[in-house]
């Protein structure tokens, strides 16, 4: 006799689901009104995203016979790139995403992902730009309020009195002892910086006003160029915003030198070869499709987390129907 679910219902509420659809009506409106048409873009891949702190999804399906491993999307980004080298202009998209055994309060391995980019914008352009869309999505919960600036470097100073970009591993390590995080993370300087970001930084920002943070360490880059800051310092040009201690989006001066970006993707694969992790494909489409980029800026907001915002809620389940467990 086969186990039976104890439930069929969804892990939110129906008018959870009535909201997600104002929030994606209200997203297209906004869209429209700007000239950025919406796309779309395949959700397997033969390459994806080589980063070590991302964990695609292999999935093997035929193509004309043939049965290759592809991968998951843990973001539309780079099909979105080929289209903007194509001539595409604006471009937004609402779509699923998905990063392996991320579940929690705030994670689910398959969620919802709005973005977009804007050629010959700058960063400061789009920070604006979104303020503007959060305001439309979340003027009932922030009112007046408006959104601030303030630099990774600052508000890990003003929480840790340490420089970021300066520390020294030992430096890193000491402090996150001496607040009682006695994790053994090797010599991975970075893996100690996110560490005390995510537990001592993190959980205070964004609660008088959202919050932009930007100039992240160079190490961070990604996808994003690099730039120097206002005190000399090399730091990565790209933002993160944050309400409530939730991070809710990501954001680049995208980056247009394959060779630079070929680089950081191999780098990422030996420090993945290193830790025991897969490898995985180069996207060479992307790289080709690079130098015909026009500048630009992108952005990825989690919706799910948008609305979690919106509705007041503090756990993920609360706003999407039928997470991972009952899926």
């Amino acid at each position: 006799m086969s186990h039976q679910p104890s439930t069929f219902q969804p892990t939110c509420s129906i008018a959870a689901l009535q909201a997600r659809a104002t929030l994606y009506q209200k997203i297209r409106q906004f869209f429209a009104e700007r000239q950025v048409m919406e796309v779309e873009t395949p959700t397997l891949s033969q390459a994806g995203a080589t980063d070590v702190h991302l964990a695609s999804i292999p999935v093997q399906r035929h193509i004309h016979g043939k049965l290759s491993t592809q991968y998951l999307q843990t973001s539309p980004e780079f099909p979105m790139k080929r289209l903007l080298a194509s001539g595409s202009g604006a471009i937004y998209q609402i779509c699923k995403v998905f990063r392996d055994d991320e579940h929690g309060r705030k994670h689910n391995s398959e969620f919802t992902m709005l973005e977009w980019y804007r050629p010959k914008l700058d960063l400061k352009g789009l920070m604006h730009e979104t303020a503007e869309l959060l305001e439309v999505c979340l003027a009932h919960r922030l009112g007046e309020v408006r959104p601030y600036i303030l630099s990774y470097k600052h508000a890990f100073q003003d929480r840790l009195d340490i420089n970021p970009l300066q520390a020294s591993l030992k430096q890193l390590k000491d402090t996150a002892h001496r607040l009682g995080l006695n994790l053994d993370l090797g010599d991975d300087r970075l893996a100690y910086m996110d560490l005390l970001f995510s537990h001592f930084v993190e959980p205070s920002l964004g609660f008088d006003a959202p919050v932009f943070l930007t100039d992240f360490p160079p190490e961070m880059a990604s996808l994003a160029k690099v730039k120097t800051d206002d005190d000399g310092e090399q730091v990565a040009a790209r933002f993160e915003i944050y309400i409530e201690g939730l991070e809710l989006a990501n954001a680049y001066d995208e980056l247009l030198d394959a060779e630079v970006l070929a680089a950081r993707f191999e780098a990422d694969n030996l420090e993945r070869t290193k830790q025991g992790l897969p490898v995985i494909p180069t996207d060479q489409y992307l790289l080709s499709a690079l130098p015909h980029m026009p500048e630009c800026s992108g952005i990825a907001l989690g919706l799910d987390r948008l609305l979690m915002v919106a509705m007041n809620q503090v756990k993920i389940d609360q706003v999407i129907a039928f997470p991972a467990e009952i899926a």
